[in-house]
């Protein structure tokens, strides 16, 4: 049998085959005509890879942060301080200590500080003495910044002539707690019940927070005017720089250096390893929010599996009459999956740009490094594509299987 143009029946009964953009242009018009339920429908798959993309990116960011941190500082500072004697009280290092330490090989730079005992440092003498702000009164070396990993902020920092004077230098906390964020001509503070002038404010010291909260006053002045007794509370060294080994060896011998008597009483660390191990929290943390956006991206998934399946139903009669026409179940099928992924891939873009919007801002805030990992944005719209795969998949095999003639009652 042939039609009249001469070619066989059976040919005109073949299906035209869609290709990928009669498929995208097909997708993308069945969603165009719900816009509202669409756009609501992508946005939980926004929601989910955004949360996925953003903490990806923070937590990517505050690593690379503190490992931008850790190697401008350098892993060659070891601390040691007084740790506890047999009966539980605080011991005391040896005045000798920095000096001894200073001549082990391998230790370049020694530096040290000494707690002020009962004495605490307010902007009034009006202040009452309760409100202490957590703040201590240190003695300090005259090259501490540089070896603790800091340095000055506004002003300068003690020399040989103000380390015998009432001067001092606020730690970067304990400008901010006491409200002091310049220095005019003097300014002073009261510690010990005396004034000291201000000529200096220093940047945080990531590696030693606790002269953060401490006004710094150097020895000789504290010994004069606070009756300090001299014994360094704790001790700053640096080593050779990019030399483990020789770090290694040199922390290995600080506590017997330190106090040969009782090196069991002497605390030493290396600062740069509680970076590391916050470095490493990061990720830990990271997993918990992970699991949110998962939780979203479920929710998403649901509400485009609940979109395609009121589509099917409201949209029978178009479905009928595209079989009539001769679309195949496949085709019908492929149609239904493609809006559904369709749907999840364009909140999944908006997911993408959202999260790298908040990561953005985040780092701006923090002035950290932006760092986006790769399988964030990439991993975003992969899972979004999956999901909208899963959640059409089952809309797209019922609308496959109506019926032309039934569907076509329902015009």
């Amino acid at each position: 049998m042939t039609t009249t143009s001469g070619h066989p029946a059976s040919a005109a009964l073949v299906p035209a085959r869609l290709g990928p953009g009669d498929l995208v242009a097909l997708a993308s018009t069945g969603l165009r005509t719900r816009k509202l339920r669409a756009a609501l429908s992508a946005l939980g798959i926004a929601i989910g890879v955004a949360a996925i993309v953003a903490v990806l990116g923070l937590a990517a960011s505050s690593q690379a942060a503190l490992l931008a941190e850790i190697s401008r500082l350098g892993t060659n500072l070891l601390t040691v301080t007084n740790g506890q004697d047999l009966s539980g009280n605080t011991a005391e290092l040896p005045g000798a200590a920095p000096g001894m330490i200073a001549r082990l090989p391998g230790v370049t730079a020694v530096q040290d500080v000494g707690t002020v005992s009962n004495v605490s440092v307010y902007k009034s003498p009006l202040i009452p003495s309760i409100e202490t702000n957590g703040l201590s009164v240190d003695a300090a070396t005259l090259n501490l910044a540089a070896v603790a990993g800091s340095s000055v902020a506004q002003g300068s920092y003690l020399n040989g002539a103000t380390a015998r004077e009432p001067v001092a230098v606020l730690g970067a906390a304990a400008a901010r707690l006491m409200g002091i964020d310049r220095i005019p001509p003097g300014m002073r503070v009261w510690a010990g019940g005396q004034w000291f002038y201000v000529i200096g404010i220093l940047n945080p010291a990531t590696y030693a927070p606790e002269i953060d909260s401490a006004l710094l006053i150097g020895f000789p002045a504290a010994q004069k005017y606070l009756h300090f007794d001299g014994h360094p509370s704790e001790i700053f060294i640096r080593t050779t720089q990019d030399d483990q080994a020789v770090t290694t060896r040199v922390d290995s011998l600080l506590g017997a250096q330190a106090n040969p008597e009782n090196p069991s009483q002497v605390n030493v660390s290396q600062p740069s390893d509680a970076l590391t191990a916050q470095a490493a929290a990061k990720g830990a943390y990271s997993t918990l929010f992970l699991g949110l956006g998962a939780v979203a991206l479920l929710v998403g998934a649901i509400g485009v599996a609940n979109i395609m399946v009121i589509s099917a139903l409201e949209r029978r009669s178009e479905i009928g009459l595209r079989r009539a026409l001769g679309a195949t179940r496949g085709q019908i099928r492929i149609q239904f999956l493609a809006e559904a992924i369709l749907l999840s891939l364009a909140g999944g873009a908006v997911g993408v740009i959202a999260g790298a919007a908040v990561t953005a801002s985040y780092a701006r805030a923090h002035h950290e490094l932006l760092v986006i990992p790769p399988q964030a944005w990439t991993g975003g719209p992969a899972a979004a594509v999956v999901i909208g795969a899963l959640a059409g998949l089952l809309p797209a095999i019922r609308a496959a299987r109506v019926s032309p003639t039934q569907a076509l009652w329902t015009v």
